[in-house]
């Protein structure tokens, strides 16, 4: 069986950049990231609903399903995008969210609330990861960290849409609406997904039926592949820990640093604004120097920004740079570590490893704001600053190791082993 090359040899077998295709993905994640953040809106008005017999509690527990389900539809979608293709896998993950959020708006329990947002997740990480694949297959490699940065961007933007949506929803007709809302705009994308042409037989795709199931699953998961695997597990649940608790508590951590809540609120948007700035920029740097390299950059950002708000005064100056350095290194490391991980493995793996990395960033988005919730409840803001610093640390450390893998692959000295030119390979070539 002929395998296709890895490293610098995989980017003469990309063709061009499909504009159309990436695009319509932006907007596939525009809609996961409305239905993914809305939740967070509608939290206070869920507390308040006799009907649904909620608690704070009860609502941390139900709020974390939806990134349970995403671990689950992220590492399922590229198996069954092996047997019935990806269009069709986009498909029903989109609807399988759109039926999730419609089940919330029309839950009456927290046990019906809580199955709906699993299900809702499950659509999610399929379609988040089915999405990044087909986008960054319909990209050259000279544009694949600038290709997932725009596909991403998409979540942050849905959850501004969601937030500005709530401002005059939410007080005249109550939170239902919100997942209605959320459910007709995923049906919508779901037809124009349908009538889009997703090209089924470029270079990546035709690698990508070369091998089997089993023989991708044994690239990511044995050999040199595991180990590359096991590093990007450890930036992503690390950099997902501290990025995704910080979109939940940093709020709070301003208010006890003293900052009034308007001035809080003005942070957390300075957080967000240059998470989507700064993504476009360092996707710029790493097409021309490498997204590992710059993914070590980023994480850099983020560990400097934590401990900067830790230990030093806390001033709206020192602040202000501390969280715009922590807004550009939890959303862009993330990206970066996506892009790398499509570059490092070869083309038949590359939806696997992508499967890997998407549900990996899932665990630690559901990890963090009950690691920021115990942090800041013992320490106040320093322990929950502290504290995910350390998450930062190790994500720093773990993308130091990718960047070093990468950079053997990239000169050609993971080349495939003997046994992968049989009709059962063992671990893939890094």
């Amino acid at each position: 069986m002929h395998v296709p090359a890895t490293g610098a040899d995989q980017a003469s077998l990309e063709h061009r950049s499909n504009p159309a295709v990436i695009v319509l993905c932006m907007v596939v994640t525009v809609i996961e990231g409305y239905n993914l953040i809305v939740f967070g809106s509608v939290v206070p008005l869920l507390l308040d609903d006799p009907s649904l017999g909620v608690t704070p509690q009860s609502i941390g527990t139900v709020g974390g399903l939806v990134y349970i389900g995403a671990v689950l539809g992220a590492l399922l979608a590229p198996l069954l995008a092996e047997r019935l293709g990806r269009k069709q896998v986009l498909m029903a993950a989109i609807l399988v969210f759109a039926g999730g959020a419609l089940l919330t708006g029309l839950a009456e329990s927290a046990g019906v609330l809580g199955a709906a947002r699993f299900l809702a997740g499950l659509g999610v990480g399929g379609a988040l990861t089915t999405a990044m694949t087909v986008a960054r297959n319909s990209a050259s490699s000279r544009r694949a960290s600038l290709v997932v940065t725009i596909t991403m961007a998409g979540i942050p933007l849905g959850g501004v849409v969601a937030a500005l949506l709530a401002v005059p929803v939410l007080p005249a007709f109550g939170w239902r609406p919100m997942f209605f809302v959320g459910a007709a705009m995923a049906a919508a994308i779901a037809v124009a997904v349908a009538l889009m042409t997703i090209p089924t037989d470029s270079p990546q795709e035709v690698a990508g039926r070369g091998w089997t199931t089993a023989q991708k699953l044994r690239s990511v998961l044995t050999g040199r592949g595991l180990v590359v695997a096991v590093l990007v597990a450890v930036c992503a649940i690390g950099n997902m820990v501290a990025w995704q608790g910080l979109n939940v508590w940093a709020a709070e951590a301003m208010v006890q640093l003293g900052f009034s809540l308007r001035a809080a609120l003005l942070f957390t948007f300075v957080l967000t604004g240059a998470a989507v700035i700064g993504s476009f920029a360092t996707a710029w740097s790493a097409d021309r120097t490498g997204p590992a390299r710059t993914a070590v950059v980023t994480g850099t950002c983020t560990l400097l920004g934590l401990l900067g708000m830790a230990f030093l005064p806390t001033g709206v100056a020192v602040a202000l740079v501390c969280i715009a350095l922590m807004g550009i290194g939890g959303h862009s490391t993330m990206n970066l570590v996506h892009t790398t991980t499509s570059n490092i493995f070869p083309l038949p793996a590359r939806a696997t490893a992508l499967g890997w990395s998407n549900s990996t960033s899932f665990i630690g988005a559901f990890l963090g704001p009950t690691i920021g919730g115990a942090a800041i409840a013992t320490g106040g803001s320093t322990g929950l600053f502290s504290t995910y610093a350390v998450a930062a640390a190790v994500t720093l450390a773990g993308l130091v190791g990718l960047m070093l893998a990468d950079r053997v692959s990239h000169h050609g000295h993971f080349s495939a082993p003997a046994e992968t030119l049989e009709p059962a390979p063992a671990a893939a070539a890094l």
